[in-house]
């Protein structure tokens, strides 16, 4: 099961399934880290990523030996996107010291799904017990 910012004991990453929603529309489908092992790797060693990452918790990131640029938000305890920035290869953000997540992204995907500071993001599951997003248009 997928939810907002929530721990879990499963191992690894986020159940198939995940979604990152903004107003009740799909943005991408989202990976959430589980454990520490899954977290420190994050998208090292991918030739890509469809979709995005959240790491929680996270107030900078960093992209080194990494084979992409990314597109990072900063989220706050809500989900609310305090900023956002570009990273190209072999970079480190500033920590943020009120950011409590960080979602990456393939570089370009932000303009693609228009997200903007400002914006609440949410995570749902797929688990039919919960309400389901309305796929982006």
């Amino acid at each position: 099961m997928c939810s907002k910012f929530a721990s879990t004991s499963d191992p690894g990453q986020s159940p198939a399934g995940c979604w990152l929603v903004r107003d009740g529309k799909v943005l991408a489908s989202v990976e959430i880290p589980r454990t520490k092992r899954a977290k420190a790797k994050g998208l090292l060693g991918r030739e890509e990523l469809d979709g995005a990452m959240l790491i929680r918790p996270a107030r900078s990131v960093h992209t080194i030996g990494m084979k992409f640029e990314l597109d990072v938000a900063l989220l706050d305890e809500t989900g609310k996107v305090i900023k956002t920035l570009h990273l190209r290869k072999g970079r480190v953000s500033a920590p943020i010291l009120r950011a409590r997540a960080v979602l990456e992204a393939q570089a370009g995907a932000f303009s693609t799904w228009g997200l903007r500071i400002g914006d609440v993001l949410e995570i749902r599951g797929s688990d039919s017990s919960e309400e389901q997003p309305e796929p982006a248009k």
